[in-house]
């Protein structure tokens, strides 16, 4: 079976005030150390979705082997990156679709690797489990496209999930939407609370 894995990548950060793609992050940007633990995954096409920014941020992809989507409709929020991704799916005739978020710093192959297993194993929607939700990464059946495609404004496919097949990944509570945690310095070890900590940033396991 054909797992296709899109990246969102698409939002403005207004929260943040910057483009948090480009935040400095384990020597390279936030959004190309995503993108790398993604491709390193066996999923079988990777796609990055771009939107806001999409002139400054698209350079960062160079030399990945990755397809570079163009979000016309990101100001209407993240479903339209989520269709945006849906329908490159479709049109790499792909059986499932991975969606990845490009602002969760401790994303690993590994856990992505236990998210395809799992769904290998029983081809059906699979999320990962984190701050009692389920949630991105998430792998979505074919199935589950023209629900998919049905999503509107900038809520996310969450109450898709609801029968999903979790699979724990604490880390993914951790993600950048404010200064604060793109600047912090302070690390207070495997658990730090801070997404892009400077001390965890260095570490190959973000803690």
């Amino acid at each position: 079976m054909i797992v296709a894995a899109a990246i969102l990548a698409a939002g403005a950060s207004s929260r943040l005030g910057r483009p948090k793609q480009l935040l400095p992050f384990r020597g390279t940007t936030l959004l190309r150390a995503v993108v790398r633990e993604v491709c390193a995954a066996s999923c079988d096409r990777v796609a990055v979705v771009l939107g806001a920014y999409a002139g400054s941020v698209a350079p960062e992809l160079d030399g990945l082997p990755v397809a570079s989507l163009a979000n016309v409709l990101w100001t209407e929020g993240m479903a339209s990156s989520i269709r945006c991704g849906v329908a490159w799916a479709v049109r790499s005739r792909c059986e499932a679709l991975l969606v990845a978020l490009c602002d969760q710093p401790r994303l690993t192959a590994a856990h992505l690797e236990t998210l395809l297993q799992v769904y290998r194993r029983s081809p059906g929607p699979v999320a990962s489990r984190y701050a009692g939700t389920l949630g991105a990464p998430a792998i979505f059946d074919r199935a589950s496209f023209p629900a998919l495609f049905a999503l509107t404004g900038d809520a996310g496919a969450s109450r898709l999930l609801a029968s999903a097949t979790p699979v724990d990944w604490p880390d993914g509570a951790l993600d950048v939407d404010t200064p604060e945690q793109a600047t912090s310095s302070t690390c207070t070890g495997p658990a730090c609370a801070r997404a892009l900590c400077a001390a965890c940033a260095d570490s190959p396991a973000g803690g």
